[in-house]
């Protein structure tokens, strides 16, 4: 591919790629708000559009014309950056996740993502752990006591989980390896007699898969593992002296997480966008990706549920539940792949 063609094509997936992401998070928000309100025998939103499927873009204009308050003792540049750090770190990450397979226009191959990188997973990885500095930054630019207590609390838990996530991965990298997602999802490709399909989940990382989703819960910050933000103990956490577009960010940055979690999800234990292809090529080229999008959206669901089931953690068990127990069925389970696949 010409080097023009090339930077053309990857400025349009670019911008597709980022108007679809916010506004899968926007609607993220809505379909959270409708789950949860049918769990709890409510409506959740009606008013706004039929279904309340307007709601989203109502919040958004809040957000925008809402007044930005900046409170007179906070460190002016860190308090800024905070927000934009969390967020900018939170869309870059799902560059790198290819979303489909590939798509032939005029003899040229193109990959439905933005990059393909033979090492993503570490990309990712990296990449959103620098999210962990926007929390820090937030609670201590805030210059409250509350704010630095959920900070603090916030980032002990995102760096602890970090480290059973990033192990609970590593059975499905020693299984194909590889660092490119796009070659982990061409790993799972098949079936065992000829029925059940051949992702890690059902390929001997059902361990992995489970540690992978716990400490998911605790990366984002979510139900049961959201103790920056119990609002019983710190007002609302890290974000507390936060308004506007600058408390908007944050959530942003949030569901955005959970979008990329989902996709990872996806991508390192269901198969990616494998499924029944059939039919004329848009169709062969359409299918993948809407297996890959019905995937994210069951484990987005999941997400949800547990929000509307779970109680919150106390925060000493949060700590224990991560350190001792998580990390050491993380450790087995890596242990455990290393053996079976030397054997």
């Amino acid at each position: 591919m010409q080097l023009w063609l090339f930077i053309v094509v990857s400025v349009i997936k670019s911008v597709i790629l980022l108007l679809v992401l916010l506004t899968a998070v926007a609607y993220t928000v809505w379909l959270e708000r409708k789950v949860v309100g049918h769990m709890q025998n409510r409506w959740g939103p009606t008013r706004v559009g039929p279904f309340g499927l307007l709601q989203p873009a109502a919040d958004g204009l809040k957000f925008l014309f809402k007044e930005d308050l900046t409170p007179p003792h906070v460190y002016k540049p860190l308090y800024i950056a905070a927000p934009m750090i969390a967020v900018i770190f939170a869309l870059t990450s799902i560059s790198v996740i290819p979303f489909g397979n590939f798509v032939v226009i005029h003899g040229q191959i193109i990959p439905l993502q933005v990059t393909d990188v033979n090492t993503a997973l570490l990309l990712i990885l990296g990449v959103t752990s620098i999210g962990v500095y926007g929390v820090a930054l937030a609670g201590w630019s805030s210059n409250n006591k509350y704010s630095l207590l959920g900070g603090l609390r916030a980032s002990a838990q995102m760096v602890s989980y970090e480290i059973s996530l990033g192990l609970s991965l590593v059975g499905v990298l020693i299984m194909s390896g590889s660092f490119s997602l796009r070659h982990i999802v061409e790993a799972q490709q098949g079936h065992f007699w000829g029925f059940i399909p051949r992702w890690n989940i059902f390929h001997g990382q059902i361990i992995g898969f489970f540690c992978y989703l716990i400490a998911a819960y605790a990366e984002t910050n979510r139900i049961p593992f959201d103790l920056p933000e119990a609002e019983t103990e710190l007002v609302a956490g890290y974000h507390t002296e936060y308004s506007a577009m600058k408390f908007a960010m944050f959530f942003m940055a949030e569901y955005a997480n959970m979008i990329t979690v989902a996709c990872l999800a996806t991508l390192l234990f269901l198969g990616g966008w494998n499924g029944p292809i059939f039919g004329p090529y848009i169709l062969q080229v359409i299918l993948p990706v809407f297996w890959f999008v019905a995937k994210v959206f069951v484990f987005l669901f999941i997400y949800i549920w547990v929000r509307g089931t779970l109680p919150r953690f106390r925060y000493d068990q949060l700590m224990a539940f991560g350190w001792k127990f998580l990390l050491p069925v993380a450790i087995s389970n890596l242990i455990a792949t290393a053996v079976a696949v030397a054997w």
